[in-house]
């Protein structure tokens, strides 16, 4: 009999042998084979987003991959040709950063220092650090992917497709210039996009400080709260809500009054000392005009700055209800300062967010540094009211992990707002996995998107494609090189700045120079031009491109739909108004297994590299794709995982083809080129099973619900391998082959190979392993070279039989439910007991079930089964809504349904199990939605599931506990056995020594226990201590086992 708790052969290796896998696969050029056979076959696209190459890969990148590998290799298998090739993302932040790092400068101290050509140069040098290592991961997680035939941003080809995918929105208007409150990272200088800004907040500690500003001509003050005190010297306005309340309190202590929202009275005026003067509503208040706090920049209240305006967005939930703002540092304060006509700005900050000289108390101090010296200012005039602390989310530069701040800044943007209907309807033509978020996080993100920052004050990247005429202020956008060539007169190869700023040129019949503005494109914009550029669309495979795009399969992390998916859609709407991709899979995020980031710092994970030498790959990507990751749901990584894999599913499939691989080794039988038509009913039915599963992968697949895939084959597996073969272990034990053992060899070769090749996208290197040694227990003169190179299986109608599915599935939950019952009352499966009864209402099903009788019996080791449709007297039904389903479609009708689901009566519930569906106030439910269960009335002694019910009479006698015991016998001796390293075919003699009564009833029942255990003899004898001794309850039993020597 199989034992899937331990593995076939103890020398057997996963590791070793995926190590042997990818020698086969590399010396026989497989993933080469594969693209070959099907060159001639429709193209199924696939774009594979660039990562960075200036670290390791993580888990993330690993799940990523692993769901990048299974979606071409499925494919592949079902005859599209699917091209495969690996991106590099070699600009950008990530980049410049490690530079900045190795010689402790910013990137413009080296430029100044060294010069664009020298940090250039730095910068190519390290884009390529790790790539051999990803290379190495990628290759061993089993990945197929053409490395040689790469795409890399810095490329100039590539670079030229960015630029002509520029210059098509520039043409198209979608370009512009302006100033506008962007999030800036203060350590690298420069701008952030706003999907960049918004994916790494930590929580932190700042102040919270109530600041008195004071009305002119009045001794009243307004008090505005702020978590920002370094913004203060740049304010312009306070702001209120018109429609708000406000009241002036006098404070007995420092003996001032001010005024403060009616609604945070009570929270503003903890543990002062006050009294209310007066009310007021909040436009009283608007234009009254207050004097600066700081002087630097009062010249401005000439120009309207300095007086309390309104606006909407001002809350009373916090703070005082008045808010101060500085235009420069706040979007809303930009905002609202432009609606009321005051068109002033400062932002005396430079690049490293010092203050400049114009802020004479504070110069040249870091913005969050000056905060403590501001609060220190302020609270020597008398103007600090109140200073707290508060802890609240902030958001870090997801490069440098330093805080970002919000400024103004001259920028280049792409107008995305203007194209939101049009990035919302290319969206519903997107099939999203996991749903939700089709409808949710994506289309939200799409219904408030802002115009998009595509320029970076960097040096690595692609040059933004536009030069300014120093004179008129005209601007020309240049799209290839050859037009550049046509405009300077100098062809280049290279198009990065140090091979281009120095390119100028004047037109005739206009004055001036054109000179190429500074900026480069962020990388984004590079990453979201991937389906064109690395193709070098349009200068190449320009029919190529239009013909199949957009692209059938794209996948990546939660994080990018407001990152690359984004970008994606974008330039897509821009250049053809459709979506890039048909179909994404969203991964959700790995997390350590305490819940926290995966950090090199903290260590609190395992390599990739480690595990998959441990455990294998193919465990690992089982781990990954068995969860709620591939429904874009957050996983805590725990190595025991990929362990848990190996045990649950890679250890019984191998098991079972080890199993198939020992008998027919000792028949010296092959499978036979010709189908079969099996006979016995279970052989019917686990090939039925076979095409269900192949019908419903193929299905899934095609969906892209892994989620739906993978529980799917476990399931088929743990059928093949704890049923199939188990209830048919004494076909296969036969001593001479027969009709009947060629039948089952037959059955089980056909099960063991076909799951072998759906399995074959999902682990691919013990599906290769399985099917190399299949091959060569085949006649099959002519057979794939690698189980990647077979089709991929389809349900053959033919051999289907659902009912017969059924009736196993009955026949297996009644052995569960006898397990269960024989469990309750302590009774080991070796005794015999006598009766079971099934029960079940309707005949049909328990006609089904009599046609299994025989496994029914030997599996619960009974005499005999009773059959009764009078489930009813021992069993009562109720109903249990399902909540995950109709919670969603009820919404807040669920508590309503909920009583009237659960208050159904029989005759509803016996309509609902045989018609799977009813109707309950003209709403439909299906048993999808609706649990039906079954559970035993009081007094009498069924079992019951939701499916059927039995009852199991426990009642021993003297003769059953003698049968059981006797079983037992047989049992320790094929331990000893096994225990022995016996194989499967060998003969044994075997001596015994019991007491009694247990010697009388081995006696009886010698031919029995001698032909169970292959024994040539089996004789009562004296034994030494050499003998193996145990005891069987209350009896002793000794044995003594040679192996025959033939």
């Amino acid at each position: 009999m199989i034992n899937t708790k331990q593995e076939a052969k103890s020398d057997f290796s996963f590791v070793e042998t995926e190590h042997r896998i990818l020698n086969f696969w590399k010396e026989n050029k497989i993933f080469q084979e594969s693209l070959e056979q099907t060159k001639n076959s429709d193209a199924y696209v696939f774009y594979d987003g660039p990562p960075f190459a200036t670290g390791l890969p993580h888990h993330g990148h690993l799940l990523a991959s692993t769901i990048k590998d299974i979606i071409p290799r499925y494919f592949t298998m079902k005859n599209y040709y699917v091209q495969r090739r690996f991106g590099w993302d070699c600009h950008g932040l990530p980049i410049e950063h490690e530079i900045d790092k190795e010689l402790g400068m910013s990137a413009q101290e080296i430029v100044k220092k060294l010069g664009i050509t020298a940090y250039n140069n730095k910068c190519r040098s390290i884009v390529q650090l790790y790539t051999k290592e990803w290379e190495k991961t990628i290759t061993r997680i089993g990945r197929w992917v053409d490395f040689k035939n790469d795409y890399r941003t810095m490329e100039p080809w590539y670079m030229e497709s960015v630029w002509w995918v520029f210059k098509q929105l520039w043409n198209k208007g979608l370009v512009y210039q302006g100033e506008k409150v962007v999030p800036y990272s203060t350590e690298l200088m420069t701008v952030l996009s706003n999907f960049e800004a918004t994916s790494n907040y930590k929580d932190i500690q700042d102040p919270a400080i109530t600041v008195l500003f004071e009305l002119e001509n009045s001794d009243e003050y307004i008090a505005t709260w702020t978590t920002t005190p370094w913004t203060l010297p740049s304010n312009l306005a306070l702001c209120i809500n018109k429609n708000a309340h406000y009241t002036l309190i006098f404070d007995k202590d420092t003996q001032q009054k001010l005024w403060i929202a009616d609604a945070r009275l009570k929270a503003m005026s903890k543990n002062k000392n006050i009294r209310t003067l007066k009310t007021c509503k909040g436009h009283d208040l608007e234009g009254a005009a207050y004097r600066p706090l700081f002087p630097y920049f009062r010249h401005l209240k000439e120009r309207g700055a300095f007086v309390i305006i309104s606006d909407d967005y001002v809350s009373t939930d916090t703070g005082t209800g008045i808010v101060h703002a500085a235009p420069a540092f706040g979007e809303d304060d930009y905002r609202v300062l432009k609606s009321h006509n005051i068109d002033v700005t400062v932002c005396p900050i430079d690049m490293k967010a010092k203050f400049t000289d114009e802020v004479t108390d504070f110069k040249g101090m870091f913005v969050k540094d000056a905060n403590k010296a501001i609060i220190q200012a302020l609270k020597k005039r008398g103007l600090l009211y109140r200073y707290d602390t508060i802890v609240h989310s902030y958001p870090f530069c997801p490069r440098s992990d330093s805080p970002i701040i919000y400024r103004t800044i001259p920028s280049w943007y792409v107008k995305v707002k203007q194209m939101r209907d049009e990035l919302v309807e290319n969206n519903k033509q997107i099939n999203w996995i996991p749903k939700y978020l089709k409808d949710g996080r994506m289309k939200n993100w799409l219904i408030n998107s802002i115009d998009w920052a595509i320029s970076r004050n960097r040096y690595w990247g692609t040059p933004i494609p536009i030069w300014r005429n120093d004179k008129t202020g005209n601007y020309v956008c240049i799209g290839s090189r050859e037009e550049l060539k046509r405009y300077t007169g100098h062809k280049v190869e290279d198009l990065h700045r140090d091979h281009v700023d120095h390119l100028m040129f004047t037109l005739k019949n206009e004055p001036g120079t054109y000179k190429r503005i500074e900026e480069v494109l962020d990388c984004w914009f590079e990453s979201g031009s991937m389906p064109y550029a690395q193709i070098h669309y349009p200068f190449k495979n320009k029919r190529s491109l239009e013909k199949r795009f957009p692209a059938q399969f794209i996948a990546e992390g939660l994080d990018q739909t407001r990152g690359w998916f984004y970008t994606l859609q974008i330039i897509s709407n821009c250049l053809f108004k459709k979506p890039a991709f048909q179909n994404v899979i969203v991964n959700g995020i790995v997390v350590a297994e305490n819940g926290k980031k995966m950090s090199k710092r903290l260590r609190n994970y395992t390599s990739p590299n480690q595990l998959m030498e441990t455990h294998g790959a193919d465990a690992l990507r089982l781990y990954l794709i068995n969860s709620g990751l591939v429904k874009g749901e957050e996983q805590r990584f725990s190595n025991s995982g990929s362990q848990e894999m190996v045990r649950r599913v890679l250890l019984p499939w191998l098991n079972s083809f080890k199993f198939l691989q020992s008998y027919t080794q000792i028949d010296n039988w092959k499978m036979p080129r010709n189908d079969f038509q099996p006979e016995n009913i279970l052989d019917q039915w686990i090939i039925s099973r076979l095409q269900s599963l192949k019908y419903k992968v193929n299905k899934k697949m095609a969906a892209y619900q892994l989620y739906n895939v993978v529980p799917s084959l476990f399931e088929f597996l743990e059928q093949l391998s704890n049923w199939y073969i188990r209830l048919n272990r004494t076909r296969f034990w036969q001593a001479h082959i027969n009709q009947d053992k060629v039948l089952a060899y037959q059955t089980l070769f056909t099960c063991i190979k076909e799951f072998s090749t759906l399995m074959a996208p999902f682990t691919p290197f013990l599906s290769e392993y399985i099917y190399l040694e299949m091959k060569k227990m085949s006649n099959q003169e002519t057979q794939p070279k690698s189980v990647h190179l077979c089709r991929f299986p389809e349900k053959d109608i033919n051999k289907t039989n659902f009912q017969l599915e059924d009736s196993v599935h009955e026949l297996i939950n009644i052995i569960l439910l006898g397990r269960q019952k024989r469990e309750q009352h302590k009774i080991k499966l070796k005794i015999p007991l006598y009766k079971l009864t099934v029960l079940h209402q309707e005949q049909e099903v328990l006609y089904r079930i009599s046609m299994l009788e025989e496994y029914l019996k030997s599996e619960l080791n009974v005499k005999t089964i009773q059959y009764s449709r009078n489930e009813s007297d021992y069993i009562e039904y109720c109903a249990k809504p399902n909540f995950p389903v109709l919670g969603k479609k009820l919404g807040k009708e669920f508590k309503k349904y909920k009583s009237k689901i659960e208050s159904l009566n029989e005759s509803k519930l016996f309509e609902l199990l045989k018609k799977g569906a009813i109707k309950i106030d003209d709403k439909e439910f299906t048993d999808k939605e609706i649990c039906v269960v079954r559970k035993a009335k009081k007094g009498n002694d069924a079992l019951s599931n939701q499916y059927i019910s039995i009852v199991l009479n426990c009642e021993l006698n003297d003769e059953l506990i003698k049968e059981g015991i006797v079983r037992e016998v047989v049992s320790l001796i094929q331990k000893t056995r096994k225990n022995k390293n016996l194989k499967i075919e060998d003969r044994i003699h075997v001596k015994y020594m019991a007491s009694n009564p247990l010697n009388k009833w081995i006696e009886e029942q010698e031919d029995y226990i001698r032909s169970e255990v292959l024994a040539l003899s089996f004789r009562k004898a004296e034994l030494d201590d050499q003998a193996l001794l145990f005891n069987i309850d209350e009896h002793h039993l000794k044995l003594f086992i040679e192996k025959v020597q033939l």
